[in-house]
This record gives C-alpha cells, structure tokens and sequence, in this order.
C-alpha cells in the first residue's frame, strides 16, 4: 500500500473539486501576473507570521513560563521556611485558681524537722482536734484574690523556622520533575512550532497551485477562444461545418465554467492561508512564488537515515523521554512516603498577658529549639501500592516511547519513500511536458494546412492541458514532500526564538 500524507489528501480532494481541465502552461505562468495585489511575501514570513499570531503556541509560551516558576518553587523546599502565626482571645470570665480565701498551718523546725505547731489540750496535753482536724496555732492567710488573674483580653502569637534534614528524597525528586516539565514544555512547544509550519506550508502551496492552475486555465480558454475563430473563419470559407463550432463552443463553454471554479478555489484557498497566518481573511497579498515553475528541494533525500539522531532531534520524542523521567521521579516521591523524615524546628512565642515573671499583662516571650522525627510504620499497604502504581507509570511511559520509536521509524521511511517519488514523478511530468508542447504546436500547424481536424486540435490541447496540470502537481508535491520530510526528520529549518 502506498503511503499517503496529510496535505496530499487536502490537495488532491480540492484538484477533484476543480477538475482536470483547469490546469495552464508553465509558459503561460511567466506571461500572465497575479491578479491579487499587496505586498509580497514568501514563505519564511507566512511562517514567521503565523507563529506570532498563533494563540496556542502563545498558550505553549505562557506554559513553559508557568514551568519555570514551579521549578523555582520546588528549589524553595531546600531552604528553611520562616513562619508567623498570631492571635487574639477574648474570655468572658477570668481565671480564679482558689475557690475560697484559704488559711494555710504553718511549720516550725523542732530542731529535728518542721512539725505543725497544733493547740493543745491543757488537761491531757494532746493537740486539740475539732471535726476530726487537729486546730493550728497559726495559719498563713491565702485570700481568692491573690490567686485571680484577668484573662479577659489575651494576644498571642510565634515566629517558626524550619529547616528540612531529610523528607526521604521527596525534595529532591519534585525538583527534577520540575525541571524535566520545564524541559517538557519547551518540546511541546517546538514541536507545536513545528506543526503550525507544516500547516502553513500546506496552505502557502495550495495557493500557489491554484493561482498556476487558473493562469492555465485562462490560457486554455484562450486557446479554444482562438480554435472558434479559427472554425468560425473555416465555416465561413466552406471548409468547415457547424458540428465543428458546436464541439469547440462546448469545450469553450466547459472551460469557462471550470475558470470561474479554480478562481472560487483559489479565493477561498488566500483564506486559508491568511488564517493560518493570524490575518484577517481579506487581507490581500501577493506570494512571492506565484510565479515559481521549478521544484526545489531543501537537501538531497537519502534512502536511509541513522535513526538514533533522528531520535534525539524530534521534539516529540523528547517529550516522551522527559516524561519517562518524570515517571522515574514520581516513583521516588511515592518511596519518600515509606522512609522517615528528619526535621528541625525553631521559635520564638510571646503572649500578653504572659506568666514567664509572675502573671504581667504585658507582651513577653522565649526562644525554643527542637526536632522532629517521622517514621511511617502500618498503613496497611496504602504506601506500597502507591509506590507500585507509580513503578507502572514509568513501565508505561516508556512502553510508550517504543511505540513512538517504532512509529517514527516507519514514519521517516515513508516520508523518504514519497518524496523520492515526488521527485521520480516531477521529471518525468517535465519529460511529458516538452512533448505535450511539441505535440501542441504541431497539431496546431497541421490544423493550418488543412491535415488536421478540429478533434485532432482539441486532442492535442487535452494532452497539453494534463502534461502542464501535472507538472503542476509534481511541482507542488515536491515542495510539500520535502517540507514533511523534513519534519519526520526533525530538521525542519525556522527562526523563531522560543520564550524565556
């Protein structure tokens, strides 16, 4: 089966729209001008043009900046973080340590120890016991007052430092994922670059086939407008039949219509490229190879191509690689959550009122210093199967980048093979060319001699119409080969300098 590619479907279903009769000599092409006017422009500034105006490579840009800024913040989890936290309460009540004035026994030293020093009976020389106490001689006198303290207004607040020791190696892998998505971002935005060039290409080059196409398409009128001339001369004369000019005037007829088709197409193809372009649809311009009649490829097409270059040099499949890499670091995020973490911890917290110098309504705090240690120990497998869903990621991921590998192969394979082709089918379409010429110019003159009939003029014409349509179409193939060759190969060739 033969390979077939995007744009040539595009181009080949809007040729079936146009017809065959459509097409025009290269000779032609030089003597006719475009009938658009405007500034000139080539196919570099299409491109430029298009990628300065393109929302979703914009989107892409704004992606990569986004990237960046996450990988600023990952690199922030090396550093301590500084904290503050602050607060205020309002109790309706304050705080009454003692429910009661209290009387507290006091202790005198016997010059042994402290005893109580207790009433004593004067009769039995016991101390006195009243409701089953012994009764003091003294008592320290402790009123509910002394021990009250307001709590109505309270303010609070603490400063905390933390310093990460060892999270398990989760610091260290969201860094690289960072980066890698960083990185990421950038392939995705080349290759989306890239794609808005294909697309570009495939629109520069419709328009240049159509705009060849109708100058043949006036120069084919312009022929059988001059075989009805010539007929009608011929009817005039006797040498010649009405049969004759009705054939030529359906074939005129036929030709008209199919001009004014090609010159719909062709409106409707600027359109496309213009948007394609960021441009209004109406904006007229004028293609600076309107008037090319020669194909042209960027280097020679080789019939093999060392693949692990072409490897490194697709965008695509550097996204896939990077996202490889990501998996492999999400697979130790996953890990991080089965090792302990290690962690030091500083503060300073003050409160008003405050009991570090008695109770003082006043602001005053301290410094505190310490550790913390994590060790994860049952979670019922939750962390395993984490680790495990992720090792599948990455078995994923890069099962994937096979699969593109192998796709890229066979995609370079048939892009080489086609523009191969193109080239193959582009000379012998010129080989023809020189002949349908040929042929032309000497059916016209044996028409003049009077050894040719009008269907043998009209044959030629139909011959010399399709060897110039085709060469047409060899022409344009070529160009759009080579550029999606080009592509598979990664060397695509564009100035665009990528956001930072």
């Amino acid at each position: 089966m033969r390979p077939t590619l995007p744009h040539i479907h595009f181009y080949r279903g809007l040729k079936a729209a146009v017809s065959l009769a459509l097409f025009a000599s290269s000779a032609t092409m030089h003597a006719q001008m475009p009938e658009t006017g405007g500034e000139t422009v080539s196919l570099d500034s299409c491109r430029a043009m298009a990628m300065a105006n393109n929302k979703q490579l914009r989107i892409q840009a704004e992606q990569i900046r986004a990237a960046g800024y996450q990988k600023k913040e990952a690199f922030a989890a090396y550093l301590p973080q500084i904290d503050f936290a602050g607060g205020y309460v309002y109790n309706s009540n304050d705080i009454n340590i003692l429910g009661a004035d209290q009387h507290l026994p006091i202790m005198n030293f016997d010059g042994q120890g402290y005893t109580f020093d207790l009433v004593t009976n004067p009769a039995t020389g016991l101390p006195l016991v009243v409701d089953g106490k012994p009764v003091p001689k003294q008592v320290a006198y402790l009123p509910k007052s002394a021990m009250s303290f307001d709590m109505h207004n309270v303010f609070f607040g603490a400063v905390t430092l933390t310093q990460p020791i060892f999270m398990g190696g989760k610091i260290v892998a969201m860094n690289k994922i960072t980066g890698y998505a960083e990185e990421l971002a950038k392939s995705m935005h080349e290759n989306g670059a890239q794609d808005i060039i294909y697309a570009v290409d495939a629109a520069y080059w419709q328009v240049v086939s159509l705009n060849a196409k109708k100058k043949l398409a006036v120069s084919y009128v312009a022929l059988l407008d001059t075989l009805h001339r010539n007929v009608q001369a011929m009817i005039d004369q006797g040498v010649a039949t009405r049969s004759d000019l009705l054939t030529v005037d359906v074939k005129l007829n036929a030709a008209n219509v199919d001009l004014v088709k090609v010159d719909n197409g062709l409106s409707l193809a600027r359109m496309a490229l213009a948007q394609v372009c960021g441009l209004p649809v109406n904006t007229v311009f004028t293609l600076e190879d309107e008037d090319l009649d020669e194909a042209t490829v960027s280097s020679e097409i080789a019939r093999q191509y060392n693949m692990e270059e072409v490897y490194s040099r697709r965008p695509d499949l550097r996204a896939l690689e990077l996202g490889v890499d990501i998996a492999g670091q999400q697979k130790k995020v996953a890990m991080a959550d089965m090792l302990p973490k290690v962690a030091v911890i500083g503060a300073y917290g003050f409160s008003n009122p405050n009991m570090f110098d008695g109770f003082a309504k006043r602001f005053n705090g301290a410094f505190s210093v310490g550790a913390t240690v994590s060790i994860p120990i049952w979670h019922w497998g939750g962390n395993y199967n984490k680790y495990r869903a992720a090792k599948s990621e990455e078995t994923i991921m890069k099962l994937r980048l096979s699969d593109a590998r192998d796709m890229v192969d066979l995609q370079v394979s048939q892009a080489a093979f086609k523009a191969q082709e193109a080239c193959r089918t582009y000379d012998m379409t010129s080989t023809n060319l020189a002949k349908a010429d040929d042929n032309l110019r000497t059916a016209n003159l044996a028409f003049r001699e009077g050894v040719a009939t009008t269907d043998n003029v009209m044959e030629a014409q139909t011959a010399w119409l399709k060897a110039h349509s085709e060469q047409i179409d060899a022409m344009i193939d070529v160009h759009l080969c080579d550029t999606y060759l080009s592509k598979a190969l990664g060397t695509l060739q564009y100035q665009y300098q990528q956001p930072k």
